[in-house]
């Protein structure tokens, strides 16, 4: 484990080593661990994550919003959707390679002002009325490609930046505000859009996008280490990548488990057939928005009481118990009748789901050295964008098959057999410990 290329934020001076701290008493042992905002470099990086996980929940409503409204068609609501993803993949794994061979800082500058243009450029054709299916696809594109470019490099950024026994706490920190952005994004969308329109819905974000931009401008340079400064972003790299970690098994089983989990259990595309049969009592539209909105509640609230967990050294066991307890809230989810039941369970699942977005990402960074961790984090990137709208073709299909609710349950039985079996046949996750 590489521990050597930490740092508090600045270049010259290694991370100083954390006194013991008295134990946290009362509700304060609950509440989330707040020890990486004392580190300013760290501090300027979680918020402009606070303004890019709203903003871009704005556009994430907006472009779909004026697709159908262009067309009335649902089906071109979701072609414009999977034409960002094709970017987004070629450009995380590629950007994650470039992530770790030239300063990250530098890297992050370029992307987010990429990402700000594109705004202004979507906030251009909404407000001269171009009215193009084809323009905002390929504005979307390029939105993604920027992001895919960006995320490694964010994400890696963070081992640099706060102590290793503060990784779990910072990745906490970051997914509480992400997951929180996708809860308050999509409303604070429904209700700008009747009062402003959505063209300043996308200058809004794009307005947003320069804090982003000052902040990261405010970082201190994250230059690659001496061993990776005269390597190349290409195809090798990308490759080499990849053998990395089929070398080092606990990083293949982190993503193994995130791939287990979302794949057989993300249900999300039986949410329209579940509200409408099961749940329809309940008034259709009203059991929809409370099943979409039920796990990101779950992972905000597990993240604003992370203090319960963060500081947990076994991150591998916490891994296989999160995935497991994801399944099982799953499984519970599905054999729900009643609509508060089931969202009791989603929320539940949202809970597991922060608890493995922590110590998976924390694995990530502590287990990889420094010249691998945007490669890493390329990969993680699409593991996290593929596996959802792999989970929606297989629930789809099988929801049409079996049934929704046997879908549902067939699919969290599934990820707590097969997250035990594979944590049982290779011990590398579950002997893994900082």
């Amino acid at each position: 484990m590489d521990t050597s290329e930490s740092s508090t934020g600045t270049d010259s001076q290694p991370p100083a080593k954390e006194t013991a701290q008295p134990a946290r008493r009362g509700w304060r042992r609950f509440a989330m661990d707040t020890r990486p905002l004392r580190i300013p470099a760290y501090r300027r990086l979680w918020t402009s994550t606070i303004v890019t996980a709203v903003g871009s929940q704005l556009t994430a409503v907006a472009v779909p919003k004026q697709v159908y409204d262009i067309t009335g068609s649902s089906a071109w609501v979701g072609a414009a959707s999977m034409a960002g993803l094709l970017p987004l993949i070629v450009f995380a794994l590629w950007g994650g390679a470039i992530a770790d061979s030239m300063d990250r800082r530098k890297l992050l500058l370029i992307t987010n002002s990429g990402i700000a243009v594109t705004s202004v450029l979507f906030w251009l054709q909404a407000v001269t009325g171009l009215a193009s299916v084809a323009v905002l696809m390929v504005l979307l594109a390029v939105q993604q490609a920027f992001w895919g470019l960006n995320a490694p490099a964010r994400n890696a950024s963070i081992a640099r930046l706060v102590p290793e026994e503060q990784l779990p706490a910072a990745n906490a920190l970051g997914s509480t505000v992400m997951q929180t952005g996708q809860v308050v994004g999509p409303l604070l969308a429904g209700v700008l859009i009747p009062v402003i329109g959505l063209p300043e819905l996308y200058l809004i974000d794009a307005l947003a996008l320069c804090v982003t931009v000052w902040a990261v401008y405010k970082l201190p340079s994250l230059p690659p280490l001496a061993a990776a400064a005269a390597r190349r972003a290409g195809v090798r790299e990308i490759v080499a990548g990849f053998r990395y970690i089929s070398a080092h098994k606990v990083l293949l089983l982190s993503f193994l488990a995130d791939i287990i989990a979302m794949v057989f259990g993300m249900p999300r595309a039986l949410f329209p057939q579940l509200a409408s049969e099961t749940y329809a009592p309940y008034g259709e539209g009203l059991a929809l928005g409370l099943l979409f909105a039920a796990i990101p509640i779950g992972a905000v609230l597990g993240g604003l009481l992370s203090g319960t967990f963060s500081r947990a050294r076994r991150h591998g066991w916490m891994v296989i118990g999160a995935v497991v307890a994801w399944g099982v809230a799953i499984t519970g989810f599905g054999l729900s009748g009643s609509l508060w039941l089931a969202v009791v369970f989603l929320a539940v699942a949202g809970v597991a789901d922060m608890v493995s977005m922590v110590f998976r990402g924390a694995i990530l960074l502590s287990a990889a050295t420094d010249e691998m961790r945007g490669r890493m984090q390329g990969v993680f990137t699409v593991v996290v964008a593929g596996g959802p709208r792999l989970a929606d073709v297989l629930h789809g299909t099988a929801g049409s098959a079996f049934g929704a609710r046997t879908a549902v349950v067939g699919g969290g039985l599934l990820v707590v057999a097969v997250m035990l079996s594979l944590a049982f046949a290779v011990p590398a996750l579950r002997r893994y410990r900082v």
